[in-house]
């Protein structure tokens, strides 16, 4: 009897009939991304404790200053005794601007800023490669900047945190680049899901944070999802699993609440369109000084000390303004100053180089715009607005929707934030019209605008546009005249004259029969001419013709151009099929070729109406309602 062999019945041949490959490579990139969503967790747990070390450090102990911070966040250190001295306050960003600007600059340049920008271009244009060190770089910078007093947010340091390990686990695992990109990008999502308490909307932000337009990387959503719930759930069991925000019972009761939201979207689109401008306004009047690039961050954190003495609020990342908005606990006015110095501080923080996110102080303007705006509907309307609070949980997610082109990921992510999902529809509302109000400006402006704008996309795309298009179909499109031929027999000087008509590199070469017996390429013609050879009185057509290359009009483009290269040839003869005489039908180039990508993407449709007469014009221009409008 043949003795079982174990180790032959789990050879890869035996298991191929039972898991598939693809089941194989799924199975081992969510494994590879609940590891990721381990060390991002570990990660954004490290960055929050040095986080609040740092403020327990700086703004406690040496300041005295204490910010509220939100309810669902718990202290991990006891408040000092140290009295508030406002001048200490004064020079704290300044000292943290250089501490860290030393830092980044000498350790990890690319470290500076708000991260997500230098996230999202090692996705698209590096390959997904971050250095190593950037993470660890970006987290001490960030704590040291933010812990000083300095206004910035915990969304981009921890996204390219998530990212960088994500990175280096890939690299040092000897992954591919696709597999790179895919693990950075959930790294990404998962640092944000488990520092902000929002594990859903970190993996969208990763899929939809890369583009500026409504697109999405499909591809990142499922490994993001898994790294991001890993990663939450390993916060979660360090720091607990309360919403990041406490909120009363806010609801949306009546259609009617509708038109003061209206009135939010336009507010918070006109701020998310203002605020990018300022940033980066900033961000290059800092790059045009001719001082040092790691003193830098030591000049912003110098006015934004300015702006601390007379308004603290605006320092640190100021979430305990937000949650008062949303107790109720706050006016009008203060509101509306916090947020016009949020956006300098910020500015001034970020934009000189200093380490930070932009997201966190765009929750903090969002929420004290929406806070101010919905104090005014209420004591204008007190029973249609009786919680004007709720407005400051929709400006959140409207001002950030409107700076930053991430609508679907920011409405969850709010309601993650606060732990209310009641204030949806609004939240909807407000985000998509902010989004659309605010188009040609945005926080990150690595975002590129679409999928088929990415570098990584392109090549794909392009491939598959070939694959579906016919020679013939390219033929009917560029309405090609008939290609000029000459006769075997022609002698040089006709050979010549049909070059300089036809306008193409090589020329088919017809018998007495009109079939096709080869094609002259151009090269040929040039070598006779520049030898000035004593053939050249005698030689024939038929002499310098050779095998063309060819292609029938029932092929697709791809594979067209993949005999072009195979041949080397600039142009492809386009004959009949099944037809002995090889009749030539066209001639394609490669310039033909190519320009199928850029017809494909040419909106030819009507431009969109601008203004809302425009609409109704061209509305009942369709409906033939002539004379209702003028066409003026």
């Amino acid at each position: 009897m043949k003795k079982f062999n174990i180790k032959q019945k789990l050879s890869l041949p035996f298991a191929k009939n039972f898991i598939s490959q693809r089941v194989l490579d799924v199975s081992t990139l969510f494994l590879l991304c609940a590891l990721v969503g381990v060390i991002a967790g570990l990660g954004a747990a490290g960055f929050h404790y040095l986080l609040q070390l740092a403020n327990h450090l700086f703004l406690d102990g040496l300041a005295g200053y204490r910010p509220q911070a939100p309810l669902g966040e718990k202290a991990l250190f006891h408040e000092t005794l140290s009295h508030f001295s406002r001048w200490i306050l004064f020079i704290l960003p300044a000292a943290g601007g250089l501490i860290s600007g030393l830092i980044v600059f000498w350790l990890a340049p690319e470290a500076e800023g708000h991260g997500t920008d230098a996230a999202i271009e090692a996705y698209h244009h590096r390959n997904g490669y971050i250095r190593t060190r950037v993470p660890f770089v970006k987290t001490i910078a960030s704590a040291i900047t933010m812990g000083t007093g300095g206004s910035a947010g915990r969304e981009g340091p921890i996204a390219q945190i998530g990212a960088g390990l994500g990175s280096a686990l890939a690299h040092w695992l000897g992954l591919s680049v696709k597999q790179r990109r895919i693990i950075m990008a959930a790294g990404l999502g998962a640092g944000i899901g488990a520092i902000f308490r929002a594990p859903l909307a970190g993996a969208l932000f990763a899929a939809e944070v890369l583009y500026r337009e409504m697109d999405l990387e499909y591809e990142v959503i499922g490994p993001a999802v898994l790294s991001s719930i890993i990663a939450f759930s390993t916060f979660g069991s360090i720091f607990g699993w309360s919403p990041l925000f406490e909120t009363p019972n806010f609801r949306f009761n009546s259609p009617l609440e509708l038109g003061p939201y209206l009135i939010l979207a336009l507010v918070v689109a006109f701020g998310g369109r203002i605020y990018p401008q300022i940033f980066y306004g900033i961000r290059d009047f800092f790059r045009r000084l001719s001082i040092p690039n790691w003193l830098k961050p030591a000049l912003g954190g110098l006015i934004v000390g300015c702006v601390g003495l007379f308004a603290p609020s605006a320092l640190a990342t100021g979430f305990g303004v937000v949650q008062n908005a949303f107790l109720g606990q706050a006016t009008a006015t203060f509101l509306l100053i916090v947020a016009g110095t949020k956006v300098l501080t910020t500015s001034f923080t970020v934009g000189s180089g200093g380490s930070g996110g932009v997201f966190g102080p765009a929750v903090v303007i969002g929420g004290s715009l929406g806070g101010a705006v919905g104090i005014v509907f209420h004591n204008l309307w007190p029973t249609l607005v009786p919680a004007p609070g709720a407005f400051a949980m929709v400006g959140m997610a409207g001002f950030f929707a409107s700076a930053a082109h991430v609508p679907i990921s920011t409405i969850i992510m709010v309601s993650e934030m606060t732990g209310n999902y009641q204030l949806l529809v609004p939240t909807m509302f407000v985000s998509l019209l902010g989004f659309l109000l605010v188009r040609q400006h945005t926080l990150y402006e690595k975002q590129l605008p679409t999928r088929a704008a990415s570098p990584i996309h392109q090549r794909l795309i392009l491939r598959a546009m070939l694959e579906r298009t016919t020679v013939a179909e390219l033929l009917a499109m560029h309405k090609t005249a008939p290609p000029a031929t000459v006769r075997d027999d022609a002698p040089l000087s006709v050979v010549l004259e049909r070059f300089a008509q036809s306008g193409y590199t090589s020329l088919p070469v017809l018998n007495e029969n009109d079939s096709l017996v080869g094609a002259i390429p151009f090269q040929s013609v040039r070598h006779i001419l520049e030898n000035r050879s004593t053939l050249s009185q005698i030689i024939v057509a038929k002499d310098m013709a050779d095998n063309p290359a060819t292609a029938t009009p029932d092929q697709t483009l791809f594979d067209a151009l993949r005999e072009m290269g195979k041949r080397q040839h600039g142009d492809l003869l386009v004959v009949a099929k099944n037809d002995p005489k090889r009749k030539v039908l066209g001639i394609l180039t490669s310039n033909d070729i190519n320009s199928i990508y850029d017809e494909q993407f040419v909106d030819t449709r009507e431009p969109i109406a601008k203004t809302p007469l425009s609409i109704i014009r061209n509305l009942l221009k369709r409906m033939h309602i002539p004379g209702f409008i003028s066409s003026k």
